[in-house]
């Protein structure tokens, strides 16, 4: 387990700690079998957008020296040095947890093989598959000495390719891109000796490749799996000659011939392939260059379905029905009289969809406002602003098109949006909009009544299905006003306005924080009870944590719930020894934010679509929103102590051991487990566990 001295982990470093607790699913034999090559895959898709975003930009700012220290509060060339190491380090785990998974799907009866391993009847099919589905595709870029390589794709993985002659002794190289965004990436073979068998695309590719280069004269064909990660930063030019949208559209083009950051090769490639491929594509002894084994993007495991048995996967999990809610019943009505929170994926997402769509029928009806960033592939969200739109609502979507790798699809939304007459704003320029807003205006007897929901995560009912968020759904002016002032800052060529209740970012939220644990270390210096619970998903900001750690030192009880980054370092003498702190990975991704502060016993709870790193803070439009009602409030904090006693998955995060699972010597609390049975009580009415 890692150590750490430090004040202040660099938020690189601290990632890749919490990528480990992923790695150590997948080695946790208590997780069903397909799940934990979930794992792996999403370990492997989470180090390709690290690379891309936090090593590229650790990358470019090595190039300023010393300098790099004022911009991080580190030295990113030493960073980056840790990072190499770190992620050699994980890839020689991941690498032993794919073959011991392999070993384990074999004990089941099911088999990946390769091309050198098939039985008459897997060969027939194999070479009917190639001739059928995948030698049409297939595009080999030949590799002379003065040639120049074609750019390759960031998501790709790529075959170098040996053609080798004996007589005389002579070889040819190739590159080629292997169609796994086109065709499936693990294919089905008939079975042999009992057993069910599969098949990486990789390896039918090489099956066939003989016949991809019969022009040539070769002796042996050999083949190599190889894969670059390049910078995707965008690069928004500050030009008033160019649209935003336009801006964006030509950033997505640069990204496409970003500056490499990582090549990962198959280990087992000849030294003169190796060399000659890593100059032609200009990687230097400062690049990240990763010996790996044959196959690369593990990310497509988590796409692996039907493996046979049930016992493989998590049980399907019943949503638990919101006490307040009734299916076929008005929900503007019960938010009229209450406020609601929607916890998914315990709560179906499916009554966001139905609050929409009653917005879109309701006569009285006659605008909705909403924040869009991530969206479902089909999603039911747009669907229902469209059929607004057609009922004759006011609709206005702010889109961001600046949400990472979702450009594109945000564009083409944006476009559809248009098409049907909804308003689309698309964003700030110079800041990304982050919140996650809904506004419904309706009109009853010339009064004017706004429904807002906000929440901690994307109006997207994809995710919500395996990401954990809260949504407030409320009709209390003080919010709703406020709400509606955020929408009028997007409509209004984003002129501030005062805000009372709402805490919004990058005006506010700074000086908010600061405020609250302030008023902690006050009560504390008093003699009074203080303590912060804070449940994020990264926690980096370095002047919210020397705030903290004055709180620690001043007796203020914290406990923090981190999934992936955390900067700051619990339990250090003289600095953070009243600091707690765990990160717990477990079937459905943290990803809820909430702040809860003593206040002398009057506590003050907030849900934030914010996180509290710098570009949150201070590039971002976030909105944390406070929750007054006494039994959601007592609700959030019966989630947190919940979750804090978890001892099932867990992690306890210290200066001392970094990813130590929590002690479970006495009763087990898997905190997601609790948590539903928790809401079901609730919706049976019965008392929930507050301990």
């Amino acid at each position: 387990m890692a150590q750490t001295s430090r004040r202040y982990v660099p938020k690189e470093v601290s990632w890749l700690w919490f990528n480990e607790r992923l790695l150590q699913e997948a080695e946790n034999e208590s997780v069903p079998l397909a799940e934990r090559l979930k794992f792996l895959g999403i370990y492997s898709n989470n180090l390709d957008e690290y690379f891309r975003v936090r090593v590229a930009t650790l990358k470019r700012l090595s190039a300023l020296g010393t300098k790099s220290v004022k911009v991080l509060g580190y030295d990113a060339a030493t960073t980056q040095k840790e990072v190499q190491e770190l992620v050699l380090e994980q890839r020689k785990r991941f690498d032993r947890i794919f073959n011991q998974l392999l070993r384990k799907l074999a004990s089941h009866g099911i088999k990946f093989i390769n091309e050198t391993q098939l039985s008459g009847e897997q060969a027939a099919f194999v070479a009917s598959y190639f001739h059928k589905e995948v030698r049409t595709r297939l595009m080999p870029f030949m590799i002379e000495e003065g040639s120049k390589l074609p750019d390759l794709k960031d998501d790709s993985i790529y075959l170098a390719i040996c053609l080798t002659s004996n007589k005389p002794r002579k070889r040819r190289y190739s590159l080629l891109e292997i169609p796994a965004g086109v065709l499936p990436r693990i294919v089905q073979l008939p079975p042999c000796d009992k057993k069910n068998c599969l098949m990486f695309l990789d390896d039918i590719i090489r099956y066939g490749l003989k016949e991809l280069f019969f022009i040539f004269e070769f002796d042996e064909v050999s083949a190599y799996t190889v894969k670059l990660t390049k910078d995707a930063e965008l690069d928004i030019a500050d030009d008033i000659s160019e649209t935003y949208l336009d801006n964006i559209s030509r950033s997505l083009q640069q990204r496409k011939k970003g500056n490499p950051v990582r090549f990962i090769y198959d280990r087992e490639m000849p030294d003169d392939l190796l060399k000659l491929v890593t100059r032609k594509l200009n990687l230097g002894k400062s690049d990240v260059i990763i010996p790996g084994t044959r196959y690369h993007n593990l990310k497509d495991l988590m796409k692996l379905q039907n493996l046979g048995e049930p016992g493989f996967y998590y049980e399907p999990a019943a949503n638990v029905a919101h006490p307040d809610l009734e299916q076929g019943k008005s929900i503007m009505s019960v938010i009229r009289r209450k406020d609601l929170m929607l916890f998914f994926p315990y709560h179906s997402f499916d009554y966001m969809i139905d609050l929409l769509r009653e917005a879109s029928i309701d006569p009285g009806v006659t605008s909705i406002q909403i924040t869009l960033y991530r969206l479902a592939r089909n999603s039911s969200v747009i669907n229902a602003l469209l059929n607004a739109v057609r009922n004759g609502k006011k609709v206005t979507t702010v889109l961001e098109l600046q949400a990472r790798f979702d450009e594109e699809a945000n564009i083409y939304w944006g476009n559809r949006l248009l098409e049907e007459g909804v308003k689309v704003i698309y964003g700030v320029p110079g800041l990304k909009v982050h919140s996650k807003l809904c506004l419904i205006t309706r009109e009853h007897d010339g009064a004017t009544q706004r429904y807002a929901c906000v929440g901690t995560g994307n109006f997207n009912e994809e995710t919500a299905k395996v990401y954990t968020d809260h949504i407030l759904l409320t009709s209390d002016k003080k919010i709703t006003n406020e709400v509606f002032k955020v929408f009028s800052f997007f409509n209004a060529n984003y002129k501030k306005d005062n805000f009372y209740h709402l805490v919004l970012s990058p005006f506010y939220l700074r000086n908010k924080i600061t405020n609250l644990i302030d008023n902690e270390i006050k009560n504390a210096k008093e003699g009074k009870k203080a303590y912060i619970y804070m449940k994020l998903n990264n926690l980096t900001d370095n002047e919210i944590i020397e705030h903290l750690y004055e709180a620690s030192r001043e007796g203020v009880d914290i406990r923090l719930i981190v999934r992936g980054m955390i900067s700051l370092a619990p339990g250090l003498k003289g600095v953070s020894e009243n600091i707690k702190a765990t990160g717990i990975v477990d079937r459905y991704l943290e990803h809820t934010r909430f702040l809860i502060f003593c206040n002398d016993g009057d506590e003050e709870c907030y849900i934030s679509s914010a996180d509290l790193m710098t570009r949150n803070i201070e590039r971002r439009i976030e909105v944390t929103c406070p929750i007054w009602d006494p039994g959601l409030k007592q609700e959030l904090k019966d989630i947190f102590k919940i979750q804090w006693r978890d001892n099932v998955k867990a992690r306890i995060i210290s200066a001392a051991s970094v990813n130590k699972m929590a002690d479970n010597s006495h009763e087990e609390n898997r905190s997601q487990e609790t948590i539903r049975q928790y809401l079901r009580k609730k919706a049976e009415n019965k008392p929930g566990d507050t301990g």
